[in-house]
């Protein structure tokens, strides 16, 4: 709509003046409101990044007209921005169909709203190596102590017959979905499709962000990744609430970074709960955002960086009396990639003494940059320390 008024055609004091003085009274609102709720989300640490342009470029994440090349380099100045800072980031512009995220959050409602007998039909340790299926309140550990949470995991989906599958890899195989809901399945499946899309225009994104090609890291890293879905359910609070002043009863999740490079977080916006810690050492609330998708980097790109872009550590807390329920979805390297540092000719990466400190500041203690091998290596080791009785039955060392 037009911002202006027209005196001569639309005299003070006639009703068309008054029409079009309200119309810009409620535009101007709108816009307000709009700038408020992003500058919210700037102050959070936490920036908003339309990516429609890598969604329409995709597969090949080349433009010619010049304004699309325009927004291409916009939206990497914005994730270098955002990957150097918090590490943390809102997606918008993902084409994501809205009815597909609600039937899945419809399925996972009914899924959890079962009693416990009924969902341990569907349980992780009946599926072994392929680290599937769902677990119980307290099921899963973080520095070894038990989230409250309760949770399904899900990967791509493999037969019997995939190579990976007949060399009894970890955390390759067939889902476990309950065989009497069809449309669980279809739905999950259908969504983990979707972020798959999504993973691989974000890494574009950061590829150009790092002046690189921008299939630089599909062509090393992602042409065949490591896809884990996950959700999970939190209890409403009940003695778990606390005051800032003083540590939960017990953590939805305790502080941890992810493992790989990309995580793509559908949050429960009733609820909140998602916490990161700043580069200051201090906890923010993460702001929610209907129709977007929070993203952080992992480990892994952290080790590629040199630092550069740094795995930033979060944790939850379900504080409402709500059911909260999450939807992370983890883009990783392929399972058998190298994980060394990349070359990054223009840009200047952390020194040796960050590196050391952050490895004393570390929530687990480590340091990814002193890692060697492959991703596969890296991941069974964590993972193992979150299920520890899995991992000793399938014989895989943590």
């Amino acid at each position: 709509p037009t911002t202006s008024i027209d005196f001569e055609k639309h005299p003070p004091g006639s009703l068309d003046f008054h029409i079009r003085l309200f119309i810009l009274y409620i535009y101007a609102y709108i816009h307000t409101y709009i700038y408020i709720i992003e500058m919210d989300k700037e102050q959070a640490g936490v920036p908003m990044i339309d990516i429609s342009v890598l969604v329409r470029s995709a597969p090949t994440f080349s433009v010619e007209e010049k304004d699309e090349q325009l927004l291409l380099d916009e939206v990497a100045r914005k994730l270098f921005d955002a990957c150097t800072q918090s590490g943390f980031f809102f997606i918008t512009g993902h084409g994501v169909d809205p009815n597909l995220e609600l039937h899945l959050e419809e399925e996972c409602r009914t899924f959890f709203e079962q009693d416990v007998e009924t969902k341990m039909q569907v349980a992780m340790p009946l599926f072994g190596r392929a680290w599937r299926g769902y677990f119980p309140l307290e099921g899963e550990l973080t520095s070894g102590r038990p989230d409250l949470k309760e949770g399904y995991y899900f990967g791509s989906e493999l037969g019997v017959d995939d190579p990976r599958v007949q060399k009894h890899l970890p955390m390759h195989g067939a889902n476990g979905f309950p065989k009497d809901r069809p449309t669980f399945k279809d739905s999950v499946l259908q969504y983990m499709e979707e972020m798959a899309r999504l993973g691989h225009a974000v890494m574009a994104g950061i590829s150009l962000s790092l002046g690189l090609d921008p299939l630089y890291f599909y062509n090393h890293y992602t042409n065949d990744p490591l896809c884990l879905f996950r959700i999970f359910h939190y209890p409403p609070s009940k003695e778990n609430s606390s005051s800032k002043s003083e540590p939960p009863v017990q953590w939805g999740v305790g502080e941890h970074t992810d493992y790989g490079v990309l995580t793509i977080l559908k949050q429960d916006v009733r609820t909140g709960g998602l916490q990161i810690k700043n580069k200051e050492g201090c906890w923010i609330e993460a702001p929610t955002l209907e129709s977007a998708f929070v993203c952080n980097i992992g480990d892994m790109l952290e080790r590629l960086t040199k630092g550069l872009y740094r795995s930033t550590p979060h944790r939850v807390l379900n504080t409402t009396h709500l059911e909260r329920y999450s939807f992370p979805f983890f883009f990783d390297p392929n399972f058998d990639s190298e994980i060394n540092p990349i070359p990054l000719d223009n840009v200047t990466t952390h020194a040796d003494d960050e590196i050391d400190n952050n490895k004393q500041t570390r929530w687990d203690g480590a340091c990814v940059h002193e890692f060697q091998g492959t991703y596969g290596d890296y991941i069974l080791r964590k993972v193992g320390k979150v299920f520890p009785d899995l991992s000793d039955s399938e014989g895989i060392s943590s």
